[in-house]
């Protein structure tokens, strides 16, 4: 195992097309839930106990060999928001154009055929981990750190928040981090023996209705 690789897979300009997501912080900005460094702390710590939890265990759950189309049916039951899931598989198929380039896979070559529109971006994320041979923990990790630092890069373009202020935000959610990815790991290592079912299902009301209104926005700046 190359544990430089994830610092690849984890690294902002890996060609993914995160960058084009705000992780649901451009609707909340415009509803005035963030407005500076403080809220949008509160905003990340959030979404990572909630879709970042989820997304995480799914990820590490793809290592440990679950397999992919059990997770994406259990992806699809954890995101009641159709503009979501949209993203989530537009995010999951550029994230398998990008890691089968990187790190070419026969499992990565089996999910683009069997999900050309792309799966979900958590268990594309996961079956990459795996491929670069990354350990499920790692990808749990990717996961969870993806689900606070797309918020809070895109609040530095919608609000001029001083990247200082936005990057300090993330290191001071890094122990909430921490235990966000080993509880994933623990759910992921349950869905083995137990099935997808034990995979957490923590909910985000506004992150769903804002990504509903979000996606109705004639003129946005973020995909979602």
């Amino acid at each position: 195992m190359s544990r430089a690789a994830l610092l690849v897979l984890a690294d902002g300009r890996f060609p993914a097309g995160g960058h084009a997501h705000s992780g649901g912080a451009e609707a909340a900005v415009r509803a005035g839930r963030i407005t500076d460094a403080g809220s949008l702390e509160a905003f990340c710590r959030g979404r990572l106990h909630t879709a970042g939890l989820v997304s995480a265990a799914l990820a590490a759950a793809a290592v440990l060999g679950v397999p992919p189309r059990e997770l994406d049916a259990a992806a699809d039951a954890r995101t009641p928001s159709p503009a979501l899931r949209l993203a989530a598989r537009k995010l999951g198929r550029q994230l398998t154009r990008a890691a089968r380039a990187t790190w070419p896979s026969a499992e990565l070559d089996a999910l683009a055929t069997e999900f050309p529109k792309g799966a979900h971006q958590p268990v594309v994320l996961g079956l990459a981990a795996r491929a670069a041979g990354l350990a499920p923990l790692d990808a749990a990790y990717c996961a969870a750190y993806e689900s606070v630092s797309g918020p809070s890069s895109a609040t530095v373009r919608l609000l001029s928040l001083d990247p200082f202020d936005a990057t300090a935000v993330l290191a001071r959610l890094a122990p909430e981090l921490d235990r966000v990815a080993d509880q994933a790991l623990e759910s992921a290592r349950r869905v083995v023996a137990e099935g997808v079912d034990a995979l957490p299902s923590a909910s985000a009301p506004l992150l769903e209705i804002g990504a509903e209104l979000h996606a109705a926005w004639p003129v946005r700046l973020f995909a979602s």
